[in-house]
Order: structure tokens, then C-alpha cells, then sequence
């Protein structure tokens, strides 16, 4: 699918990392640095991009009936923010967390963001090497806590009738954290694949 001559000239020798339909022909460009929103003409405006990079220190989700506001804000310049439809918001999340997370130096080179979960005011991001987790408003902000993968020793899960509760084993202490079970089941399958796969890859290469 080719890239719209306008948001070419805004990549200059960026690669794309992740592209998001929004619905007709808008998109978001995501790239390692930056996030693009392209909105193609319309009856009332011209084409247009607007990026919004990835070293925020704040990211917060707002959702509305028929759109979903994310707002980026940054130590120098201020608070940014642009909004998507409504049923594009967990597509545009998880790409946009990754890039966050690697503009703020917390994931590694190669390590994937494989999906980012919201639970009223809890956000799980399951990345291939760690477990981050944020409580409050924002999806993520400076104040979270990761568990890497390297620490954990344990994974159980223990079913209730609203929640699953997640129980992962870190340096010998257990970490509780409740998931809704309507969503407990994906995030039960990719958090074990990513576990095992990558104390499965420690020991291939040690």
C-alpha cells in the first residue's frame, strides 16, 4: 500500500514501523521515534499530518461515544493530543504504547510490545522480555511498576467469578493483579507464550 506523498516528506528517512487505518482513508504512521496522524482531504480541510513524538512523559485515553482522545504530555512542550474513532482505540493503543515505551528508553532494542491491556484504571502492557504495569488515570506515566521476565520465577492463575488473579512470583514475592475475566483469557495466552518463550530463548543461547 503506498504512503501519501505528504506523509513521505514527514518520514525523510524514518521507516514505518506500524500503519492504523482510522477510517476512510486517515491513518496513523507509526514510526520509532514519532507518531503520525495523516488526515486526507476532506469536504472542509485539505490533507494534513501532524506527528507527535515518542519521548512523552504522560499518556491518558479519553473515551467517547463516537471518539477516543489520546493526549501526549511532554516536560518542554506541553500537553498534545489527537482523537481516533472509537473502535480504532485498541488498535491505535498498543502500537502507541510500544513507541512510548521505546522513546522513554524503558523497552529494549528488538523487544516487542505485544499488547497493551486497559482495566478501568489499571493499564498491563505484555512486552516479549517484561510485565509493566500502571494504576490511575493515565495509561502510562512515569509512576508504573515492570516485572521482567528475568525476575520471574512463577506464573498461576487463580479464577474468580468476576476476576482472574493474575499471581506472578518475583524474586521470590508474589505480585497479585486482577484482570476482568471477559479479557483474562487472551491475556492469560499471551503473557504465558511470552514467559516461556523467552526463558526459552535464555537458555538456547546461554
Amino acid at each position: 500500500m503506498s504512503v501519501p506523498g505528504i506523509v513521505q516528506s514527514t518520514l525523510g528517512t524514518e521507516e514505518i514501523v506500524t500503519r492504523v487505518s482510522l477510517g476512510g482513508d486517515d491513518e496513523l504512521f507509526i514510526t520509532p521515534t514519532d507518531s503520525i496522524i495523516y488526515r486526507a482531504d476532506g469536504l472542509l480541510s485539505d490533507e494534513s499530518v501532524e506527528e507527535f513524538p515518542h519521548d512523552a512523559d504522560r499518556l491518558t485515553i479519553s473515551d467517547g461515544r463516537r471518539k477516543t482522545r489520546f493526549t501526549l504530555e511532554y516536560a518542554l512542550d506541553g500537553t498534545r493530543e489527537f482523537t481516533v474513532p472509537s473502535g480504532s482505540t485498541d488498535d491505535v493503543l498498543t502500537p502507541l504504547v510500544a513507541g512510548v515505551l521505546n522513546g522513554n528508553g524503558i523497552s529494549d532494542a528488538g523487544e516487542e510490545v505485544i499488547q497493551a491491556y486497559r482495566f478501568s484504571e489499571l493499564t498491563l502492557i505484555v512486552t516479549s522480555d517484561r510485565l509493566v504495569k500502571h494504576i490511575g488515570e493515565a495509561v502510562w506515566d512515569e509512576d508504573f511498576e515492570q516485572y521482567h521476565f528475568d525476575d520471574v520465577t512463577n506464573l498461576s492463575f487463580e479464577d474468580g467469578s468476576v476476576a482472574t488473579q493474575i499471581v506472578l512470583e518475583v524474586e521470590g514475592r508474589p505480585k497479585r493483579i486482577k484482570a476482568p475475566n471477559d479479557e483474562a483469557a487472551d491475556l492469560r495466552e499471551r503473557l504465558e507464550r511470552a514467559l516461556f518463550a523467552y526463558h526459552a530463548s535464555i537458555r538456547w543461547f546461554s
